[in-house]
């Protein structure tokens, strides 16, 4: 597989942070207005905007965060299945998008069209996915930070060429 430059992989990783960070940021925001609903704020006004955010930031941030991810993970010496945080920072952030794609934006849609007729169990959906995606992508941060626990297998070894041994 071909390596980016140096520059090639500041700007990869420039986008990596960018589109996390506001993956994160939206996830703040569904979570403040999932809060502001249950507080009593206006319905009205709160779902559909969730709803917003959720179509329009919320889903292809999280889409954008795991392209740029994986890119960045076979484009660069990290590789995809060299290094435990890198795998257990893949495995959350594909879980995370599943779960974005095929259950809380559905959801959350359900909830905007519903606005002041959503029940109780709706409205707490806007609070308790946001709270767990958070701390996931808090964790996240963490792994990409301290880079824990070492390489899945150890490198291969080159054989050293006859006339060198010694």
């Amino acid at each position: 597989m071909r390596r980016l430059s140096p520059a090639g992989r500041k700007a990869l990783l420039t986008a990596h942070l960018v589109t996390s960070l506001g993956w994160l940021g939206a996830d703040l925001g569904l979570l403040a207005l999932g809060v502001a609903g249950l507080r009593g704020a206006d319905p009205e006004v709160v779902y559909p905007a969730a709803a917003l955010l959720v179509t329009w930031l919320f889903a292809p941030l999280s889409v954008a965060v795991w392209l740029i991810g994986v890119t960045s993970a076979l484009l660069t010496p990290w590789g995809l299945l060299r290094w435990r945080w890198v795998l257990v920072k893949f495995v959350l952030t594909t879980v995370m998008l599943g779960l974005v794609l095929l259950l809380l934006t559905p959801r959350v849609r359900h909830l905007g069209a519903l606005a002041g007729a959503a029940d109780a169990h709706l409205r707490i959906d806007l609070v308790v996915p946001p709270a767990v995606s958070t701390t996931l992508l808090l964790v996240a941060t963490v792994l990409s930070t301290w880079k824990p626990w070492g390489r899945l297998r150890p490198p291969a070894r080159r054989p050293v060429p006859a006339g060198r041994a010694g």
